[in-house]
């Protein structure tokens, strides 16, 4: 996983770096029209997770995940956005899916038995977002939308405990999911009448189902290489605070994104 992390982030290096020499007439800011416009962005997040976890009533200690930790984590997964436009007006969807597995051996031993105790855990969550959108800036630098919608999130977590070298094991499963209103904003800011530009995204909402606050925000740097298709590289960063029942405490994904977006 590590050398396919590495050989999309040296290809995206080489398309901002090798591609300086686009039209000049090329612009990375879309611009507002009678017809419709859709955009498709796979993208990878590379994000590492800060978190307590409250299982079964109980609070585990706050854990900290590397991005490199939760890539070596990932058993599959998918991510992907879209839009599409019709005059000022349109239509966003983001979609996460991950499922995440470590194991660990302790040091204990258990007497008479001879055997040490592992765990595994498996984390699985599928986070959506979607909203209606509205294009309050529009000129030849900068395109702004201003958003309103929800976003969800659903994650399942397995404990498992077993005694290595037997057949003994026991495991428990807990789950949540939330829907929570949100309004943000989103755009892109041209640099220096180039091809080159700032792509930005903000939200801020809560309140639904055990939700008390979640945020996401993302900034970054990215270079349009034709008419159809830009390519780009950001910092993104998502945040949900849960109520006591919620099975999340306190948590925090970061990381790094790599993105191509082709429009249409």
């Amino acid at each position: 996983m590590s050398q396919v992390i590495k050989a999309l982030y040296c290809l995206v290096f080489l398309s901002l770096t090798g591609l300086a020499y686009a039209d000049e007439g090329l612009t990375p800011i879309p611009k507002v029209s009678d017809e419709w416009k859709f955009l498709v962005t796979p993208y990878l997040w590379s994000s590492g997770i800060t978190s307590t976890l409250n299982f079964n009533d109980r609070y585990f200690n706050t854990s900290t995940l590397s991005s490199s930790s939760v890539l070596g984590d990932l058993k599959s997964g998918g991510m992907i956005a879209a839009e599409a436009h019709y005059g000022s007006w349109g239509v966003m969807g983001d979609v996460i899916s991950a499922t995440l597995q470590s194991s660990a051996t302790s040091n204990i031993t258990v007497p008479k038995l001879g055997a040490q105790l592992g765990s595994s855990t498996t984390l699985q969550q599928t986070i959506l977002t979607g909203a209606a959108t509205y294009t309050v800036l529009n000129n030849k630098d900068a395109y702004v939308d201003g958003l309103l919608g929800v976003r969800s999130i659903g994650i399942t977590a397995t404990v498992g405990l077993a005694l290595e070298g037997t057949s003994s094991h026991i495991s428990d499963a807990k789950s949540t999911s939330t829907v929570d209103p949100i309004a943000g904003l989103k755009g892109r800011y041209r640099i220096a009448d180039s091809t080159w530009y700032v792509p930005f995204y903000a939200d801020i909402g809560g309140g639904g189902g055990t939700t008390n606050m979640t945020w996401q925000g993302m900034f970054g740097v990215g270079k349009t290489i034709e008419k159809w298709v830009d390519v780009s590289l950001s910092y993104r960063a998502l945040y949900y605070d849960m109520s006591g029942g919620g099975l999340l405490q306190k948590t925090t994904m970061k990381g790094p994104q790599l993105a191509a977006s082709f429009s249409f």
